[in-house]
């Protein structure tokens, strides 16, 4: 396809991936100070809870976002999908980021196992960050002069 220059795409997305990240490392950070309190049995501060949630609706919409550049850059470039690693890893860390949103969404008294998917693919979802942060470096060498 003759289509023009995606570098303005790639701003976006770049822009994106580093709130992702930065959205990453707050939930990591309330979330523990959440765990601490609750071990603890400390009182929290009120907002605290709704800032994780926040800040994790967040990060899903940039992640979402950072999908759709994906496919409409991959697709205007290519024509095609699946053109190198990053596609699997995009699609992981997507994956991982709505587990996590949704075991967050589950977690009561009643439903023990919703904290351990939550906490598990938050684990799972630092090695993907990782991933797919290293195999979109290498996509974007092939798109820049």
């Amino acid at each position: 396809m003759n289509l023009p220059s995606f570098i303005w795409l790639w701003k976006i997305a770049a822009w994106s991936m580093g709130f992702s990240i930065l959205a990453y490392l707050l939930l990591a950070m309330t979330g523990t100070w959440m765990f601490q309190a609750r071990q603890t049995r400390n009182r929290r501060p009120r907002w605290l809870r709704s800032g994780h949630y926040i800040i994790g609706g967040i990060m899903v919409a940039l992640v979402l976002l950072l999908l759709g550049i994906g496919l409409v850059g991959t697709l205007g470039h290519y024509g095609t999908l699946n053109h190198s690693a990053h596609f699997g890893a995009g699609l992981t860390v997507v994956g991982l980021v709505l587990i996590s949103a949704w075991s967050a969404t589950q977690i009561s008294p009643g439903r023990p196992w919703a904290r351990t998917v939550h906490i598990s693919a938050n684990a799972v979802l630092f090695i993907a960050f990782a991933w797919v942060t290293w195999t979109g470096w290498t996509v974007v060498q092939k798109y820049l002069p």
